[in-house]
């Protein structure tokens, strides 16, 4: 149901809507699909070199995921001072710096530390850019659910850009004491790349729609409560999918996975990621409700568990595909559900509140998941909990219903 606001007629000068959406989603290629997730390529030879357990190797990502929850608490104020645009920008500047600083440490509590920074800076990227996107969807409603795609796929470039680089550097730094440390050194000059492209977009795009744009960054406590079945299926997403992005490659390296393979893993794991922003778009429009979250959560606990019940390769190609195809939709539909449900004016915080969980559950996931794969059944074992938590999600979804809208 479209909302109560009269979208404004884009200029013939504007740039195209697809367009400045795909400029848009480096933001999410930075934030999430390098800052955190290139992390899972480089966990085997860095655990290797620096003698890691997988709860501390799962420990780093609960660092960077507890630096993202830190980094959306104080998003609402940071809003109200600076605006998405400059937090946008001034967060990938950021998660860029601390990224490249990872490469100057090798002591485990360094690493957690720049981790926690680059989650810090990464949220506000991630959740500054969600709403500039749903902005961009307000100014052209029909196409709201795939501008919103296109936004969260972005991370699938991210991802897959890492799977073709990160490979060849350490390749190339293979002979090189603690050679990882070069492929967080790419991954940072990539991402200022990325984030020179953003500046511009951003500035361009908040101009464009400055005659739209009104902005409360805090929710009154009765809309998040109704939220809540939402936000508990959320919650028990982030933990359930960051533990199959955190080990999943270390998973296919103990069952034989070559190079190679790992790379076009990964790689059909984020073009998939780029495809579901045209996949599930009319889901995200047609469904008020909780519908959609609880579906594609579902769909992402079975590719999680499909590699642990086969290590046929082919299996494991499926399930990066399906993961691909399904995850940053799951992301998608928390914001579509936002921007169905609320007021434009309360849309930040509703964003806000979401991430927040989100946050909440990828504090746990890495290193409860990491723990279980020390013990008996390894890995393996780890990614069941891992599916199972994703499950319960899709049920806690199922059951949110949509919110009457204020008149």
């Amino acid at each position: 149901m479209p909302l109560p606001l009269t979208s404004p007629v884009p200029s013939p000068q504007s740039s195209s809507p697809l367009r400045v959406a795909l400029a848009l989603s480096l933001g999410a290629a930075v934030s999430l699909g390098i800052t955190r997730f290139a992390y899972g390529l480089l966990l085997p030879p860095m655990r290797a070199d620096l003698g890691w357990s997988y709860a501390l190797a799962g420990g780093m990502n609960t660092a960077n995921a507890f630096g993202y929850l830190i980094g959306a608490l104080v998003m609402p104020a940071l809003m109200r001072r600076f605006g998405p645009t400059r937090l946008l920008v001034w967060g990938a500047v950021l998660a860029s710096a601390f990224m490249a600083a990872s490469g100057f440490v090798e002591a485990a509590p360094a690493l957690l530390l720049q981790r926690w920074l680059a989650g810090f800076a990464s949220a506000w990227v991630f959740v500054a850019g969600g709403l500039l996107a749903a902005r961009l969807g307000l100014a052209y409603p029909t196409r709201a659910g795939l501008l919103l795609g296109i936004y969260y796929g972005g991370t699938g470039f991210g991802i897959s850009l890492s799977a073709l680089l990160v490979p060849l550097v350490l390749h190339a730094a293979a002979d090189v004491p603690h050679g990882w440390a070069w492929a967080w050194w790419m991954l940072a000059a990539v991402s200022t790349v990325a984030t020179m492209v953003l500046a511009v977009t951003a500035r361009g795009l908040e101009r464009q729609t400055a005659h739209l744009t009104t902005l409360a960054v805090n929710m009154r406590p009765t809309s998040i409560r109704r939220f809540a079945w939402a936000l508990a299926g959320y919650t028990l997403f982030g933990a359930g999918y960051i533990g199959y992005m955190t080990f999943v490659i270390a998973l296919l390296r103990e069952q034989g996975a070559s190079a190679s393979g790992i790379t076009l893993f990964y790689s059909l794991l984020g073009v998939a990621c780029v495809a579901s922003s045209r996949l599930w778009a009319g889901l995200l429009d047609r469904y008020r409700d909780g519908r959609p979250q609880a579906l594609l959560n579902a769909l992402l606990g079975l590719a999680t568990l499909l590699p642990v019940l086969s290590a046929a390769w082919p299996v494991a190609l499926a399930s990066g595909v399906l993961f691909g195809a399904v995850f940053l939709s799951v992301v998608a539909s928390t914001t579509a559900l936002v921007r169905h449900n609320l007021p434009q004016a309360q849309w930040a915080a509703g964003i806000s509140a979401f991430t927040i969980v989100f946050a909440l559950g990828q504090i746990v996931g890495p290193t409860v998941t990491g723990w279980i794969s020390d013990g008996a059944g390894g890995l393996a074992r780890g990614l069941v909990v891992s599916a199972i938590t994703l499950w319960l999600g899709a049920a806690f979804a199922s059951r949110q219903k949509p919110l009457a809208m204020p008149a």
